[in-house]
Parts: structure tokens; sequence; C-alpha cells
């Protein structure tokens, strides 16, 4: 499989939960979002989003911390790396001083150690 070179595009709540409900292996769409952003090849073609929300852990939600409670990929290479990166430079530019996330036991977390977030 060649490498697709991806870019960032907006993408509206409603297209992105379908995109998830199409793509993600084993959780549907989450209830709510702060925001989201997309992934595109050069045809301009939707191939990954993410949503970003307020914590799904009660505790954790004080206001400065944000997360990517959903990606969903059609396992175009390195598009949840750029979401990640694109999500963490949002969510600073929002004035957010956290952005928090999880994967799950067995899942390596190689996108989140891609994710240039600086």
């Amino acid at each position: 499989m060649s490498a697709v070179r991806l870019h960032l595009v907006p993408v509206r709540s409603r297209e992105a939960k379908d995109f998830v409900g199409a793509w993600h292996r084993h959780h549907p769409p989450p209830a709510g979002q702060i925001f989201t952003v997309g992934a595109a090849d050069e045809p301009g073609t939707l191939r990954a989003v993410a949503i970003v929300g307020r914590p799904v852990a009660r505790h954790l939600d004080d206001g400065t911390i944000l997360e990517v409670t959903r990606t969903a990929s059609d396992a175009a290479r390195n598009a949840n790396s750029l979401l990640y990166g694109a999500s963490w430079r949002a969510a600073k530019a929002l004035g957010y001083q956290r952005l928090i996330t999880s994967t799950q036991t067995g899942e390596s977390g190689a996108s989140l150690c891609g994710a240039d977030g600086t």
C-alpha cells in the first residue's frame, strides 16, 4: 500500500459521526463534542476523522482538559497521527491545558507517538 498524502479539512459534526459509524471497529459515535477535524487525500476524499469533547471521566472535567473521544479512519497511513497533532494544536489555541485520550488493551498507541502536537 503506497502512502497517501493527507491534509487537514474541516468536518461538520454529522459528517464526522457518520464516518465513525461507518469505519470505527468497536464503538459508536460519541454523544457530544467540542470540535471535529478531518483528514482528506489530494482529491478531497475524507479518509479519517477525530472527535474532541469533554473528558468522559467526570473527575477530569475541570474546564481545562479536552479528550479525543473518537478517531476513525479507512486505514490511511498516518491519518490518526495527523489528527491527534491537529487536535492538540486546536485545543491549545482554544485555551485548554491538556488533551487526553485512551487506547484499548492490545492497541500499540503508535499514532499517539507519531503525533507532532508542538
